[in-house]
């Protein structure tokens, strides 16, 4: 895994998903570039990029997570982490990578929640296959959002301690 660059073909990443594929050719190294989010890339023996995710920082008014989240925590708006895309292309899509990928991210997500702490990780699903992928790691959909699925601070932390 490695930071997004310009010289990274990016153009040329096709996942099955258009929304996926335009965010890493259109926007990703500009919102890296003015410090919004993140991209890492994964290079496959070609050059070309395998798969990328990005992650981002934002908050969340404690109304819109689930009381069992925020019963002791002030009512005012939260820190979370925000995985905002995910995409493997196609030419590697069903061997894996797609679970590895989403495991960096979060060991990411984990590690930087260390310096700067946050409730949750945050994420919206494109669509109901990429919502079942992400409940198969405990992300549950936000009250009166079901495409926003979140994983709670200490549900990752028991995560990454349960892969070490």
């Amino acid at each position: 895994m490695e930071a997004l660059r310009r010289e990274h073909p990016r153009s040329g990443f096709r996942s099955g998903e258009s929304r996926v594929d335009e965010w890493l050719a259109t926007k990703a190294l500009q919102h890296q570039s003015k410090r919004l989010s993140t991209t890492r890339v994964l290079l496959d023996a070609a050059d070309n990029i395998a798969s990328y995710y990005t992650l981002a920082t934002g908050q969340v008014d404690f109304t819109e997570l689930p009381h069992e989240l925020t019963h002791n925590l002030p009512k005012r708006v939260l820190p979370v982490a925000i995985l905002a895309w995910l995409g493997v292309s196609v030419g590697h899509q069903k061997q894996g990578l797609g679970k590895r990928l989403l495991a960096q991210a979060l060991r990411d997500c984990y590690e930087a929640g260390q310096v700067f702490p946050f409730v949750a990780v945050i994420l919206d699903c494109l669509n109901n296959s990429a919502k079942a992928f992400y409940q198969q790691w405990d992300f549950q959909p936000l009250p009166g959002h079901p495409n926003r699925l979140h994983l709670s601070a200490g549900n990752l932390t028991a995560l990454m301690k349960s892969d070490s």
